[in-house]
């Protein structure tokens, strides 16, 4: 895309809202009116009042997510608070209606107070068959998520944490097997621990126990000794899923890695820094929009397989692979819970759909009509 920043906001205005509701059936008689609205929606409203179970077959909720957000980490562009998150709700709901077949809805927060998020979504949840978290930041989203998939009946999904590590997992199960590289034993080095890089961790853990992670954020290697950690940076060492045993930068961790996942910030490396790593290197450089490295530079470096989260490069490594599907499946499947188990079944089957795999193909296109049905046929 080449449109300069003016251009992009010209086209909003001309367009307005992306998305809209439309009704299912028609009011165009007195008995449409007099069934859906007074007084027939009276003995609706009382059936559901005495079997609230019933709500999904009789409602919106049965199609419906909520997205999202107070604004807190938007994209790369940091804590724009709830104006400036709307746009990018809107596009995920477009989104979810386009490729999900979801109705779904943008819903911003002016509060970035975890009890008053969580108090509020949980107040909204009766309407909703589902709830899409997006862009609330570090370590904020942690709590968030784990209290209303708690408090809640119906499927709790931080896009930015789990979408990310499935389409992640998925992309690099390729990349491993075009490079001819082993998981156990392998070195990860995954520069960013927010939301994504703390699920990304977790879930390639999952994955393969016996794969060796790095982990780097804005003050170096993330090792015992340092005494600035959060609780949940020391817990990603307390569980054993990342390890080093003295601190340094970024390029001191990528010496000798296999990988690079990089969910952080823009121009951090240079081809000498690829040169650092294994030979037939792998270089995941997700930061958006601007990557860590751009894809040419990272391969003078050594690398053998690149991916970015841009459109404009090979290998899109894009969370959009994955939500649709992910709620898609929840939806029709009644399931209340988005387990572990399910995000790795998503990634393997987002995987699997690249039959051949190659240095400029280890994931499927966003576009690809078999990526929903195969992600949702995943959630169980």
């Amino acid at each position: 895309m080449k449109k300069n920043p003016k251009q992009i906001v010209d086209a909003f205005k001309k367009t307005g809202a992306r998305i809209e509701t439309r009704s299912r059936v028609k009011m165009n008689t007195k008995e449409a009116f007099a069934l859906y609205y007074t007084p027939g929606v009276g003995a609706a409203s009382m059936h559901l009042a005495k079997n609230p179970k019933d709500t999904r077959a009789m409602s919106v909720k049965k199609n419906s997510v909520a997205v999202i957000s107070d604004g807190s980490a938007v994209l790369g562009l940091g804590n724009i608070g709830p104006y400036g998150a709307l746009p990018v709700m809107e596009g995920k709901a477009l989104i979810f209606r386009e490729l999900g077949g979801i109705d779904a809805w943008p819903i911003v927060l002016n509060t970035q107070n975890v009890d008053e998020i969580v108090k509020t979504i949980t107040a909204i949840a009766p309407g909703w068959g589902g709830i899409n978290l997006e862009d609330f930041k570090a370590p904020e989203c942690f709590e968030i998520e784990r209290r209303l998939i708690e408090a809640l009946d119906i499927p709790v999904m931080h896009d930015d944490q789990h979408g990310t590590a499935i389409v992640v997992l998925a992309g690099l199960i390729n990349a491993m097997q075009v490079v001819g590289k082993k998981w156990n034993g392998s070195w990860i080095t995954i520069a960013g621990v927010g939301a994504a890089g703390v699920a990304i961790i977790r879930l390639l853990k999952r994955y393969a126990p016996g794969v060796n992670i790095i982990a780097v954020d804005r003050e170096g290697i993330i090792w015992d000794a340092r005494k600035d950690l959060n609780s949940t940076k020391r817990k990603l060492i307390e569980d054993k899923l990342i390890f080093a045993e003295e601190g340094g930068d970024l390029k001191t961790a990528l010496i000798e890695s296999d990988v690079f996942i990089g969910v952080s910030g823009p121009n951090l490396l240079t081809a000498d820094d690829i040169a650092l790593m294994a030979d037939k290197s792998i270089v995941f450089a997700l930061s958006n929009p601007v990557p860590e490295i751009l894809p040419e530079e990272a391969r003078k470096g050594g690398a053998a397989v690149t991916a970015t989260g841009r459109s404009d490069f090979a290998n899109q490594i894009n969370n959009a692979l994955v939500f649709p599907g992910v709620f898609r499946g929840a939806l029709d499947k009644g399931v209340t819970r988005i387990t572990d188990e399910s995000k790795l079944r998503a990634a393997k089957a987002l995987a699997a759909l690249v039959i051949k795999p190659t240095a400029t193909k280890i994931i499927p296109d966003i576009l690809d009509k078999r990526v929903v049905k195969a992600v949702a046929a995943a959630i169980r």
